[in-house]
């Protein structure tokens, strides 16, 4: 293979030293996982001995950044074998559960005997959603829009490079995991009165999630309420008190392309960059949004100008906002670790869509034939029973 650079004097290489090291330390800072792959550890170490052979001080500063790239790429690795165990956790889903519904309270857990605070869980959410944040870098976003579709229309240099997107993805799962919790907690109590406690609980949760600045969390719990097999307990809701429920989701109303949230993130990022505190810096937008919208940002503008300049204007705006989104990952979190509550979020059993519908029937009967032909085939099917 052809040399990455050519072997310049030394005067030269003490002219662009600088500028070769400031741009190495960026991208090794910024893309830690394109140094992944072999080739590019070669052509790195390649370009260090040709530029610190020629200025001694250059050693130190080049012995620094790969110090601080190893410690990146170990982090990254064990982000991954963490968010592995999680979603290993959270695929022991136990529909038969359900049988617990008829059994004494005590066999089954659930979040309120864990934790009764909304302000408590909505912090320990927050710690959840953060760490997950704290492991996704640019590159995800780059290399699940961008590799697909080159800038000069050829494969990527190492095509053999596998798309790391892992952490991205399990963020993903976590939320489809809260969504889910969110339901099952609703759905397992036996009473009617238990479950409108639970679902006035998670009301009060949403609502500090959304004074924190935890969107994500905010609209998981909008989510999972809004589940069908939820949103049908017409008694349930009844007993409880919706009022607040209504106004949250009025705030993550999509009408308008998610207007009222886009407004409540920019009041959100105002407050952030103004703060002087962690707590008030905290800024966790609504992931599927964001990535939404980075998506049709890439897929919708053309990365070539009709006279074949480069679209800097696209690329500008895709760093705005992925640039955005890193400042608001490195916020440490303010809130004190809750171990017990951390747990269970990550490791309380949820029903699985036809366990979410078979706790909702046992608990307030199908009210047509429709219904009442699926409510039977689940027993069935999941309970074993005719």
């Amino acid at each position: 293979p052809k040399p990455l650079l050519p072997h310049p004097k030394q005067a030269k290489v003490r002219k662009f030293g600088p500028k070769i090291l400031q741009l190495l330390k960026e991208w090794t800072e910024t893309f830690p996982s394109d140094f992944r792959d072999e080739k590019m550890v070669g052509h790195l170490e390649d370009i260090i001995h040709r530029i610190a052979a020629c200025d001694e001080a250059y050693w130190k500063t080049l012995n620094q950044v790969l110090q601080k790239l190893n410690q990146r790429l170990v982090l990254m690795s064990q982000g991954e074998e963490s968010s592995l165990k999680v979603s290993v956790n959270a695929s022991s889903i136990s529909d038969k559960l359900v049988a617990f519904k008829t059994k004494p309270p005590p066999i089954q857990k659930d979040i309120l005997s864990i934790c009764n605070d909304p302000y408590t869980l909505a912090q320990q959410l927050t710690h959840v959603e953060l760490e997950h944040l704290s492991h996704i870098g640019p590159e995800e976003f780059v290399q699940a829009f961008v590799q697909k579709d080159p800038l000069d229309g050829t494969q990527p240099c190492f095509s053999d490079q596998k798309k790391k997107t892992s952490n991205l993805e399990a963020y993903v799962r976590w939320f489809n995991r809260l969504c889910y919790l969110v339901a099952t907690e609703i759905c397992m109590p036996a009473k009617k009165k238990q479950r409108a406690q639970v679902i006035e609980f998670f009301i009060d949760v949403a609502r500090e999630c959304f004074n924190i600045g935890n969107f994500n969390s905010l609209m998981a719990i909008i989510s999972g309420m809004n589940m069908s097999p939820v949103s049908r307990l017409k008694k349930t809701w009844g007993k409880a008190k919706t009022a607040k429920f209504f106004i949250l989701e009025h705030q993550m109303d999509p009408t308008g392309n998610f207007y009222n949230y886009r407004t409540a993130l920019r009041g959100a990022a105002h407050r952030s960059r103004t703060a002087n505190s962690n707590r008030e810096k905290i800024v966790i937008p609504f992931f599927s949004l964001l990535i939404k919208d980075i998506y049709f940002l890439n897929e919708g503008c053309a990365n070539r100008l009709p006279n074949g300049h480069v679209n800097f204007e696209k690329f500008v705006e895709l760093a705005r906002q992925v640039g955005e989104f890193m400042t608001w990952k490195q916020v440490e979190c303010p809130f004190e670790e809750d171990r017990a509550i951390l747990h269970y979020l990550h490791t309380a059993p949820v029903f699985s869509e036809d366990g979410l519908y078979l706790a909702s029937y046992e608990s307030e009967s199908p009210e047509n034939q429709v219904e009442k032909d699926r409510w039977k085939a689940l027993r069935s099917n999941v309970l074993g029973k005719t």
